[in-house]
C-alpha cells in the first residue's frame, strides 16, 4: 500500500532517533517535550476534554503522531464539525489509517442521520469495511436490488451482531418492507439474541414483525417460567414464538426445565420448525453442561436443515462425544456456511473413515484432509497426522532483499505504528500497524510486503506485530517469524529448572501474551506468561521464592519463574496431560476437573466439547504451537497427536498433588 509522504523534517528526525533505540531504551528513555504533548492530547481524548484537545494540536503540528492528534481533535467535535472542516481533514491526512477510521465514524453518524445523499458519496471512499454498522446502512440503500447476495450478507452481519445497533436495526426494517426477509428470519434473530442473554436485540426484532408484543420480550427474560404459565387464551402464531423464546431462556440454565416444557405441554403447539430449534437449543444448552442427555436432545431434531450452524457445530461436538460418527457426518454435512471451516472437514472426514467407507470413499476423506494439512494451526496439523505425515518445518521462504526491507522501513503506516507503540501507545500503535499490513485493503500489503512488514517487527523486537503479520503470508511462511524465541536463554533455563518441555511455555507464552513483556489483561494477569496475582503469591510460596512482590510480575525473569512453576504443578496434578494443563491454566483447574468426567475420549474430542470458546480455541492453540515450537527447537519432525493422547477421569487411587491449586 502506498501512503503520502507527510512527514516533516522533524518528524523524520525524530523517527530515526527512536529507531536508534533498543526496545528496552526506547520504554525509558525521557520523554522528549513533543511527544508529552501527544500524550496528553491521547489522555484529553479520553476524557473527552475538546477545550484542551483544540488549545495542543497547533503544539504536534509536525510531530510523526501529528494525524492522530488531528484524528483526536476532530473526533471530539465530529458531532458538530462543519462539512469542510471533515473534508479538509480527509484530504490532509488521505491514505492513513486515521482518515479512515474518522470516516468510519462519519459515516455511522450520517447513517443515524439519515444523511443518504452524503452517505452515499462517501461509502465508496471507506477502505477498512470492517464496521458491521457501517455495512448495514450500506446493504439497506441496497434494498431496491435485493440481491440474494445482499440478503444473505445482511442475515450473517445481523445475527453474528453482540449488540443491537441503529444501522442493522434500519436495514432490518428496510428489508422487512420490501419483503427479502420474512417473519422467520427476525423471529430467529430473537431466538439468536435471547440465548446470548440480549433482550434489547431480540426485543427490536420482534417490533419489526409484531410491535404490539415487543415488551413480551422483556418480561420473558426477567421469568420466562411465569410467562408459559399465564393462562391461555388462544395459541397465535406470536405467541408460539414467544413461547419458544421462554422456551431458549429457561434453557440457558436449566436445559432439562426446558425440555420438561417442550416435551409436556408446548410441543403440541410448537410448529415443526420451532420444535427443531428449541431441541437443538435445548441440546446446546446440555451440551455446555456435559449432560449425558445432550444427544437425547438433538436427536429429537426431526431436520437439521431448521438450525443454523452454530447448532448443527454443537450437534457435531455432541456426537464425537458419545462416537455416534453417522451423526457427525449428517450434521456436518447441513451446515450451509462452515463445512469448509478446517475443524469440520478434518470430522467430516474422520467420519468417513470411521464408517467402513468403500475405497472411492476413503480416497475421498483422504483428499480432503490433504486439502488442509499444514502447519497452519489444529487441524491442519492433525490432518497431516491423519494422512501418513509428520509435522515438520517448511521450506523457508527467499531471503527478503535489501530493497523489500528498504521499502517496510520507509513506510509511513508502519513508522507511525512503531512509533506510537515505542511511545507506550500500543493501541494505537498496535490500529496503526495492522491497517497498513491489512491484506483487505483496497491495495494493501502482498506477501512479500508482509513478510518484510513482520521482518521490520521482529528486527524491532516488537514481537506480537511480527507474529500477527507473518501469520497472514498465505503460502510463504517463515516459521523463524511466526514462532519467534526471545529470552531464550529465560525460558530454556526456568523450564529446564523444573522440568517443562520449552517448546510448551513457548507456545502458552506465544498465546498469552505475544512476548509483549508490560501485557496486563483485562482481569489483572500480568506480564509474558500472564500470571493473576494471588496465583503467582500461591506459587511463590510452592516453588520456595522468597521476598516476592506482584510488583515483580512486570520482571520476565520472575514472571518466566512463576509462570513455569505454576504450569509445571499443573501439569503435574493433570497427570502430564498437557491438553487439561492448557486449559487449567486459562480456566482455572476445577473447570477441566469437571470437564474430564465421563468416557476417556481421544484428547482432540475432549477439548473440541470444552464448554467456553476462549478455552476451547486457547487450548487448541497453545498445543498447535508447542507441536511447531518444538519443530523449530529441535529441528525435528513432531506429532500433535502424541502430545494430545487421551483424557477421561481421574483414576480413583490417583493422589490429587494439590487441592488448592488456584
Amino acid at each position: 500500500m502506498q501512503f503520502p509522504q507527510i512527514l516533516t523534517p522533524l518528524a523524520a528526525l525524530a523517527l530515526s532517533w527512536v529507531f536508534s533505540l533498543p526496545v528496552t531504551a526506547q520504554t525509558t528513555a525521557p520523554v522528549k517535550a513533543e511527544d508529552a504533548v501527544i500524550s496528553e492530547m491521547q489522555q484529553a481524548f479520553r476524557k473527552n476534554d475538546k477545550a484542551r484537545l483544540s488549545a495542543l494540536l497547533p503544539q504536534a503540528r509536525g510531530h510523526v503522531l501529528e494525524p492522530w492528534a488531528a484524528y483526536w481533535e476532530l473526533r471530539a467535535r465530529l458531532d458538530s464539525a462543519s462539512l469542510s472542516e471533515i473534508q479538509d481533514f480527509v484530504g490532509r491526512y488521505a491514505g492513513t489509517y486515521q482518515e479512515d477510521r474518522l470516516r468510519t465514524e462519519w459515516l455511522q453518524m450520517l447513517g443515524k442521520r439519515r444523511d443518504w445523499a452524503t452517505f452515499a458519496a462517501e461509502y465508496p471512499r471507506y477502505r477498512m469495511r470492517d464496521d458491521k454498522e457501517v455495512r448495514c446502512y450500506a446493504l439497506a440503500a441496497e434494498v431496491a436490488t435485493g440481491s440474494p447476495d445482499t440478503v444473505s450478507e445482511f442475515k450473517r452481519l445481523w445475527y453474528t451482531q453482540k449488540e443491537a445497533d441503529d444501522g442493522c436495526n434500519y436495514a432490518a426494517e428496510r428489508l422487512h418492507a420490501a419483503r427479502k426477509i420474512d417473519g422467520l428470519d427476525l423471529w430467529r434473530k430473537a431466538r439468536i439474541a435471547m440465548e446470548n442473554s440480549r433482550p434489547r436485540a431480540a426485543q427490536l426484532a420482534v417490533e419489526i414483525e409484531a410491535k404490539d408484543v415487543g415488551g413480551q420480550v422483556v418480561l420473558i427474560q426477567a421469568d420466562p417460567i411465569k410467562f408459559l404459565n399465564k393462562r391461555l387464551m388462544a395459541i397465535t402464531t406470536k405467541r408460539k414464538e414467544l413461547s419458544v423464546l421462554a422456551l431458549i431462556r429457561i434453557a440457558a440454565t436449566q436445559p432439562d426445565l426446558a425440555a420438561e416444557q417442550l416435551q409436556k405441554r408446548w410441543g403440541l403447539f410448537l410448529s415443526k420448525e420451532e420444535r427443531n430449534w428449541t431441541w437443538a437449543a435445548i441440546g446446546k444448552q446440555a451440551a455446555f453442561k456435559l449432560q449425558d442427555n445432550a444427544g437425547e436432545y438433538f436427536a429429537k431434531v426431526t431436520r437439521d436443515a431448521d438450525l443454523n450452524d452454530d447448532m448443527l457445530g454443537w450437534k457435531v461436538r455432541t456426537a464425537l462425544h458419545q462416537g455416534d460418527w453417522k451423526t457427525v457426518a449428517q450434521a456436518i454435512d447441513a451446515m450451509q456456511e462452515s463445512s469448509a471451516e478446517p475443524v469440520w472437514v478434518y470430522w467430516r472426514a474422520r467420519a468417513t473413515l470411521a464408517s467402513n467407507p468403500s475405497d472411492a470413499q476413503r480416497q475421498a476423506a483422504l483428499q480432503s484432509l490433504r486439502a488442509i494439512a499444514s502447519v497452519r494451526g489444529f487441524y491442519e496439523q492433525l490432518a497431516l497426522e491423519e494422512t501418513g505425515q509428520s509435522i515438520a518445518l517448511p521450506a523457508k521462504p527467499s531471503p527478503l532483499t535489501l530493497a523489500e526491507k528498504s521499502a517496510a522501513s520507509a513506510n509511513a503506516g508502519l513508522q507511525r505504528g512503531l512509533y506510537a507503540i515505542g511511545m507506550g501507545l500500543r493501541s494505537e500503535g498496535n490500529r496503526e500497524w495492522n491497517y497498513t499490513t491489512n491484506l483487505h485493503t483496497p491495495g494493501g500489503m502482498g506477501e512479500r510486503e508482509l513478510l518484510a512488514a513482520a521482518d521490520l517487527a521482529c528486527q524491532r523486537q516488537v514481537w506480537d506485530r511480527c507474529i500477527n503479520t507473518s501469520d497472514r503470508t498465505p503460502s510463504a511462511i517463515d516459521m523463524e517469524q511466526r514462532f519467534p524465541t526471545p529470552l531464550r536463554d529465560t525460558v530454556l533455563r526456568k523450564a529446564k529448572a523444573v522440568g517443562l518441555d520449552p517448546a510448551f511455555v513457548y507456545g502458552l507464552i506465544r498465546q498469552e501474551s505475544r512476548f509483549v513483556t508490560d501485557a496486563r489483561s483485562g482481569v489483572g494477569a500480568s506480564g509474558l506468561m500472564q500470571v493473576m496475582p494471588a496465583t503467582a503469591k500461591w506459587t511463590a510460596k510452592k516453588i520456595g521464592l522468597a521476598n516476592f512482590t506482584v510488583e515483580q510480575l512486570n520482571d520476565h525473569e520472575v514472571n518466566v519463574a512463576i509462570g513455569t512453576g505454576y504450569l509445571k504443578l499443573v501439569l503435574d496434578d493433570f497427570g502430564g496431560s498437557m491438553p487439561m494443563a492448557a486449559a487449567a491454566y486459562n480456566a482455572g483447574p476445577s473447570r477441566p476437573r469437571s470437564w474430564r468426567n465421563g468416557p476417556v475420549l481421544e484428547a482432540a474430542i475432549w477439548a473440541e466439547n470444552i464448554p467456553f470458546q476462549e478455552t476451547r480455541d486457547y487450548v487448541k492453540k497453545v498445543l498447535s504451537n508447542t507441536t511447531n515450537y518444538a519443530a523449530v527447537l529441535t529441528g525435528q519432525t513432531q506429532s500433535l497427536k502424541a502430545r494430545l493422547g487421551s483424557v477421561g477421569p481421574r483414576a480413583a487411587n490417583a493422589v490429587e498433588n494439590y487441592p488448592d491449586l488456584p
